[in-house]
């Protein structure tokens, strides 16, 4: 992935999409496999907004039980299996247990019936599924004991046992996105982050490309294509009001969603769905009037838990989380899990994002989420050349783009072709067997890497991570073709990485790096010697001056500070 805005113009591409979250990646990477020329721009990082901020959960579907919505689960199953597959590195099964009260909805028997339902919608979920690591397994009930030794504090009243079922975690969300953008790249896609589109170029009534900024420069240029698609997420409003005399009548609301990372709150692999009665409802009832669903899950040493849901009526771009927003999300956490006794200074991380919204309950305050993906032709506002697309579901993102790609295609006057991008790994994916393949890494480098060291690069990088390596330093190199059995300093690979992410990623800002490339300050706060360390490498690759350097570490503290409740610092 190189940033080259002269590959950007000059030619007329079949397709330019707008926005380089998971929506606008899939895209990209579906159309490219089928064979069209893409282009693709961000008018910040790529996947630095919405798509960074998920609850990192591949979901099977299970919850549509309760609305007997079989085809959603169908199809949240299949693309829970395609990712499996084509990400191995990346997406891995996650237990999840649930505790059973009573004899109601929430009851033992109700749950168990849903599991058995579960498992017979989802009989083929293991197809092709090689790598047994990937297999998703029948779902099981626990007894009132093992459920209340594995959740101890857990209010005991009514407490009949528990289901255990499995769906994914993404391991890391934001180099998933990255996986689609190399997969794209590679078979011809041009991408460039930090580039903004500032109008439509029109034809008539036929969009014929846009007009866009490059941020690092000031530079405006035209880029020309035969369709654009606008999957901009929160932004999709904004950037359809760019049309001329904004003849575009597609007005998205929103909701503020809310994810927190908190010290580990269980000692288990698993994730665990809790609800109860909370002071503040801001949500959707989920069971009951008043009930609210608490999905806690391990994550890189750590407790996610989500998710929260606020109104939201300002502009994308000023989204924040408020301290007082936190303190309630806590409280209600608290109430349904006393045991947790979480306060402000366990809170590692606030992950925050902007979904569609259906309504809110203007008494109340209740947000209801749009339940299904949006495609909107804006031949309806008599423009020709131009869709829009509304997603709401990280799960989903590649179905939507399969569906995208097909109007594309009869845009450009093209029959559409059949898709292989549930079945073709994605960049880092070539691997057969995951648990061996990282075994055989982490023997190869014995040597001179820990074991962790190299589980972190496969986990993040997959197949690709010895390219990585490539960009260790000359001292490093030697010492591995010596034979050293001293270990290579961990601050050898973060500078690696760091060169990796510069010159083979697009990394433009040090923050691009931290939260994006690595996973060094996704559920952390990075040491100060680490983020320094990082902007040193950066600035060496990049040509910044003593002053550029320092900007870049202003920047990234004063990020922390702002999103890390209980890590504040300064230089």
């Amino acid at each position: 992935m190189k940033r080259d805005l002269s590959e950007l113009v000059g030619k007329t591409y079949d397709l330019l999409v707008i926005g380089g979250g998971i929506y606008g990646a899939c895209v990209a990477w579906e159309a490219s496999l089928r064979g069209l020329s893409v282009v693709l721009v961000e008018k910040g990082d790529f996947c630095s907004a919405t798509s960074a901020n998920s609850l990192k959960i591949i979901h099977g579907g299970l919850r549509y039980l309760q609305h007997g919505d079989f085809s959603r689960m169908r199809q949240s199953i299949k693309e829970r299996q395609a990712l499996l597959k084509i990400a191995p590195h990346l997406i891995h099964p996650l237990p999840v247990l649930v505790p059973t009260y009573g004899h109601g909805l929430k009851g033992r028997e109700a749950l168990t019936f849903a599991l058995l339902v579960n498992d017979l919608v989802s009989y083929d979920r293991n197809h092709c599924l090689s790598d047994p690591q990937k297999h998703i397994p029948s779902g099981r009930t626990l007894s009132k004991d093992d459920v209340l030794k594995l959740v101890p504090g857990i209010s005991d009243t009514n407490l009949t046992g528990g289901i255990l079922f499995h769906d994914a975690q993404v391991y890391n969300s934001e180099r998933l996105t990255l996986a689609f953008l190399h997969s794209a790249t590679q078979i011809g896609a041009k991408i460039a982050n930090y580039v903004e589109v500032t109008s439509f170029l029109q034809i008539r009534n036929q969009v014929s490309g846009v007009v866009a900024k490059d941020h690092l420069t000031g530079c405006k240029f035209d880029i020309q294509a035969k369709a654009v698609v606008n999957t901009s997420g929160p932004w999709v409003s904004q950037i359809s009001n760019l049309l001329h005399k904004k003849t575009s009548s597609l007005t998205i609301p929103l909701a503020k969603a809310v994810n927190i990372v908190t010290r580990p709150l269980f000692k288990h692999p698993y994730a665990v769905g809790l609800s109860g009665h909370v002071a503040h409802q801001k949500t959707e009832p989920i069971e009951s009037q008043g009930s609210r669903l608490f999905f806690i899950a391990p994550w890189r040493g750590k407790s996610m838990v989500g998710t929260a849901y606020f109104p939201y009526e300002d502009s994308p771009d000023s989204l924040a989380v408020t301290e007082q927003e936190v303190m309630e999300f806590i409280g209600d956490i608290n109430r349904v899990y006393p045991a947790a006794k979480l306060q402000l200074e366990d809170v590692c991380f606030v992950h925050r994002g902007l979904l569609p919204c259906a309504n809110v309950d203007p008494k109340a305050g209740n947000v209801k989420l749009t339940k299904r993906y949006q495609l909107y032709d804006h031949c309806q506002d008599g423009l020709a050349g131009l869709l829009s697309v509304v997603g709401v579901k990280y799960t989903t993102a590649r179905n939507v783009a399969h569906k995208v790609v097909d109007w594309v295609m009869q845009i450009c006057s093209q029959e559409p072709s059949q898709s292989a991008s549930s079945l073709t790994p994605l960049h880092g994916g070539e691997i057969e067997n995951f648990n061996e393949f990282l075994r055989t890494a982490q023997k190869e480098y014995a040597s001179i890497l820990s074991g962790k060291a190299i589980q972190d690069l496969v986990y993040n990088y997959g197949s690709s991570y010895s390219k990585v390596l490539e960009y260790l330093d000359d001292s490093a190199a030697v010492s591995k073709s010596i034979g050293d059995e001293l270990p290579i300093d961990s601050f050898a690979v973060l500078k690696a990485e760091t060169r990796y992410a510069v010159n083979e990623e697009m990394a433009q800002k040090l923050t691009d790096l931290i939260l994006r490339r690595t996973s060094l300050g996704s559920a952390e706060r990075p040491t100060n010697q680490e983020m320094q360390i990082c902007a040193d490498v950066m600035g060496k690759e990049l040509g910044w001056g003593l002053k550029k350097v320092q900007e870049e570490l202003q920047a990234a503290i004063d990020f922390f500070d702002t999103n890390f409740s209980s890590c504040k610092s300064s230089l």
